[in-house]
């Protein structure tokens, strides 16, 4: 019974994972962290910004 306890907790963290990072929870954690600061409008305005940057398609040459 415990294993089965063990296997549920496992695959529900795994879940909660793989739905934070689908809905950018994740990323906006992380960008917190490396940024340095606490979440607000204008940090989350940040965080956008640079991501739409990163996603933004450069041009190529030739």
């Amino acid at each position: 019974m415990k294993r089965v306890r063990g296997t549920i907790r496992d695959f529900a963290a795994t879940a909660v994972a793989v739905l934070r990072e689908i809905f950018d929870e994740a990323a906006y954690a992380r960008f917190l962290g490396r940024a340095g600061i606490v979440s607000s409008s204008e940090a989350y305005e940040a965080f956008w910004r640079e991501r739409e940057k990163s996603c933004a398609r450069r041009p190529r040459c030739c």
